[in-house]
């Protein structure tokens, strides 16, 4: 295995029962992100991408394979260390935004950091406003999702996303819910991101959306093909 690698799967497999049939949904996925790599990972519906996403954010166990995170293997983890993997080495972007209603943008954001021991609600509070300030919505740390637009509750949850420090952000369909303007905005602050240092592995349908990645995979009946790495500006 490769000390570079910050994401390294060998042989990772998800297989679901259903009744008397068994559905493949990974077969044998290989798979290496380096520190700082922008990847997209395509593919038509029920290609695996999402289970494949699932697997790398720890939301789901393989039946086969092992996955590595920053050199620990965490395929082999227990429940609750799986969940402290989530909250400290992981940021979700998910296309549904999934920001809780009756809370503020800036508590939104400091949700994480709620299960995070010996941190002050002070600090919880500054590390959301720093975060949102970096996505340029400081100014509405107040509003609640309702009052905000649908790019603005993206960017609150690449605000939560961020809060952490993660070692890797995931993002499934992050534009999906977007008109095509406000999604390019999104991509544009992805790509920001990218440029200083972050580590991104992004699920999209789209083409257009993927060619703003570094490096595109795709994905296709639980089968990981590799794509060339791109030198691409965003």
């Amino acid at each position: 295995m490769s000390e570079a690698a910050i994401i390294r799967t060998q042989g990772l497999a998800r297989s679901y029962s259903m009744g008397a049939v068994t559905v493949h949904a990974l077969r044998g996925v290989d798979l290496s992100v380096s520190p700082g790599e922008f990847l997209a990972l395509m593919g038509a519906s029920g290609s695996g991408k999402s289970t494949l996403l699932h697997m790398l954010g720890c939301l789901d166990r393989p039946t086969g394979g092992s996955y590595w995170l920053e050199g620990q293997q965490v395929s082999c983890l227990g429940r609750d260390a799986l969940a402290e993997v989530r909250n400290r080495r992981i940021g979700f972007i998910f296309q549904n935004f999934n920001l809780l209603a009756r809370c503020s943008a800036w508590e939104n954001v400091a949700l994480p950091l709620v299960y995070r021991r010996g941190l002050s609600a002070a600090s919880q509070r500054r590390m959301a406003l720093e975060a949102l300030a970096r996505v340029g919505l400081e100014a509405r740390a107040a509003h609640q999702p309702g009052e905000l637009s649908g790019g603005e509750c993206q960017r609150v949850a690449i605000a939560r996303a961020l809060v952490t420090r993660p070692a890797v952000i995931l993002a499934d369909e992050p534009t999906g819910n977007l008109d095509s303007g406000t999604g390019e905005e999104i991509m544009q602050l992805l790509g920001e991101l990218h440029r200083e240092g972050a580590t991104i592995l992004m699920v999209t349908h789209d083409a257009g959306i993927a060619k703003h990645a570094r490096r595109i995979c795709s994905m296709r009946d639980g089968v990981l093909q590799e794509g060339a790495s791109r030198h691409v500006r965003i």
